[in-house]
């Protein structure tokens, strides 16, 4: 299986990032950051690897250094945009100490989708990560319903029936991505590569032992179970209702 077929039975949509910046202690920074926000975080140091790594990796957003040596991010950009095997087309968040008008203007026509100043604050990244995420998926809020369940993705917090429940980053990050493909089979290769990053393990167990304690979290005392082990294929979450 390539890095861009997804599960069969439904369209897949990850939340899967990749910072490219020069600054090591900048990019491992703004990384920690956004995976304690519960994303899944590749990263580049500069344009040829972030060239490489999107031509393997579907991404849902690309936070993208203006300034690098070699290739720099308005032509990494450029390429992305022209390149019909990059599909689905991530968004482009473009990050550079550059703040004219023309800079600005010039990162926009070569297809960013933003444009955020440095140095800027992590809060407003986050936020703009998160507006963007929305804007590509065509959600309209930042809240998705399956069922009984209600997450929402600004405020981190998910419910089951009006019932808060109490999640780690990567338990909230693995119940997104289910509720972004209700009903589908996600093995857990497709879990592995969409919900953790290119650090994961995949001869671990960690995708079974994280599944297993959001089940639990999920059903309390007589309520039932939400996520179905399909055996020899993968995991579903039930599509609800809603």
């Amino acid at each position: 299986m390539s890095c861009r077929d997804g599960p069969v039975g439904g369209t897949v949509h990850g939340v899967r990032l990749l910072v490219v910046d020069a600054e090591p202690d900048l990019v491992e920074a703004v990384a920690r950051g956004l995976r304690r926000e519960g994303y899944a975080v590749d990263t580049a140091r500069d344009g040829a690897d972030a060239l490489d790594k999107v031509a393997l990796t579907p991404y849902d957003l690309v936070c993208l250094d203006l300034t690098m040596p070699g290739i720099d991010g308005r032509e990494v950009c450029r390429r992305i945009r022209s390149d019909p095997l990059v599909d689905p087309q991530p968004r482009v968040l473009m990050l550079t100490a550059r703040d004219s008008l023309d800079d600005r203007v010039a990162g926009l026509d070569d297809g960013a989708d933003d444009y955020l100043v440095k140095p800027f604050a992590f809060p407003e990244l986050a936020a703009r990560v998160r507006s963007l995420l929305r804007r590509d998926s065509g959600a309209s809020t930042a809240v998705l319903t399956v069922g009984e369940l209600d997450l929402d993705t600004a405020r981190h917090v998910a419910r089951r029936a009006g019932r808060e429940l109490d999640l780690t980053a990567k338990e909230f990050a693995l119940l997104r991505y289910f509720m972004a493909n209700p009903g589908v089979v996600l093995s857990q290769e497709t879990l592995l590569e969409h919900v953790w990053d290119e650090y994961a393990d995949p001869f671990t167990n960690t995708v079974r032992v994280t599944v297993g304690t959001l089940r639990r979290k999920l059903a309390v005392g007589d309520e039932s179970q939400l996520i179905e082990t399909v055996i020899g294929r993968g995991y579903r979450l039930e599509a609800g209702d809603g």
